[in-house]
C-alpha cells in the first residue's frame, strides 16, 4: 500500500488569487501520496522515467502505464526545480478524431474523456474528504498543471517546458503520431501508453502505421519502450481473468 502523507488543516488554495495560483503553485509534491511499482514492469517504468527517458509504455489493459505515467510526470511538474511546467494529456477523443457534433466548445467536448484521469489524480493525493479532492484538483487545472488536448487541435503548436502524455495512442495513425512528436519543444518529454495490439483503427494502412511508428522509435536512444503483460495486471481478479480469457479466444 502507498505510504500517505498529511495535509494541513487549511484548504488548498485559501487566500490566494488565479495569477498567484498559477505563479506560485501552491499544490506541491509534499501533498501526494509515496507511490511504489508493484511488477517488475512497473519498476522499469519508474526507472526508465527517473533517467529522464521519453517512453513508450503499451501492453494489457490494467497495468498502470497511465497511471503511473501520470504520477510521474505530476511529481516533476510539481516539483519547482525541475524546467516542467505543465502536462499536457493527448489523444483523440473519438474514434473518428471528428468531434465537432459533440455539444461546446473544445473544452466541452473533452470533459467526458477527462474522468478516468480526475480518478487516477484522486488515488494520487491524501484528502480528507470529496470537497477537498475536488478543490484540489480544480486548482490544478487553474494553476495550469494539467491540460487537455485533442489530436484535432494540436497542429502548430509547440510544446515548451512541459510533459506530454499521448493516450490510447493504438487509436492514432501515423500522419497525427507524427504530428504530435514532431511537437516536442524544448525542456519537454514525451510518453505514449496504449495497447498497440488493440485498436480503433479500422484501416490496414492506418494500422501499419502504428507499426512504422514503433519501428522509428525503436531505434531512438532517447526513447525506452516497455511492454506490459498479463502478469502486470493490477486491477481487480475478474479483470485479470476477463483478460487472459480473451488471449486464450484470440480475440
Amino acid at each position: 500500500m502507498p505510504r500517505k502523507k498529511k495535509n494541513g488543516d487549511q484548504p488548498i488554495g485559501v487566500g490566494l488569487t488565479a495569477k498567484q495560483m498559477k505563479r506560485k503553485k501552491p499544490i506541491n509534491t509534499d501533498m501526494m501520496r509515496d507511490i511504489e511499482p508493484l511488477t517488475d514492469n512497473q519498476k522499469l517504468l519508474f526507472d526508465s522515467y527517473a533517467e529522464g527517458k521519453n517512453l513508450v509504455a503499451y501492453g494489457a489493459a490494467g497495468t498502470g502505464k497511465t497511471f503511473i505515467t501520470l504520477y510521474n510526470a505530476l511529481q516533476d511538474v510539481l516539483d519547482t526545480t525541475t524546467p516542467y511546467e505543465k502536462i499536457f494529456i493527448v489523444r483523440s477523443l473519438v474514434a473518428t478524431r471528428e468531434i465537432g457534433f459533440l455539444p461546446g466548445d473544445h473544452d466541452d467536448k473533452s470533459l467526458l474523456y477527462q474522468i478516468p484521469y480526475k480518478n487516477m489524480v484522486k488515488y494520487m493525493f491524501e484528502m480528507r474528504t470529496e470537497a477537498d479532492f475536488q478543490m484540489l484538483y480544480a486548482n490544478l487545472k487553474t494553476q495550469g498543471t494539467i491540460d487537455f488536448w485533442s489530436t484535432s487541435f494540436i497542429r502548430g503548436t509547440t510544446f515548451d517546458n512541459a510533459i506530454i502524455i499521448v493516450d490510447e495512442f493504438q487509436n492514432l495513425n501515423f500522419h497525427e503520431l507524427d504530428s504530435i512528436i514532431t511537437r516536442v519543444g524544448e525542456n519537454t518529454k514525451i510518453m505514449f501508453c496504449g495497447d498497440a495490439t488493440q485498436t480503433d483503427l479500422l484501416k490496414q494502412n492506418e494500422r501499419n502505421g502504428i507499426s512504422d511508428f514503433m519501428r522509428v522509435l525503436r531505434i531512438m536512444p532517447s526513447v525506452d519502450i516497455i511492454e506490459f503483460g498479463v502478469e502486470d495486471i493490477v486491477r481487480s481478479g475478474l479483470c485479470k481473468e476477463y483478460l487472459l480469457s480473451k488471449l486464450e479466444l484470440n480475440l
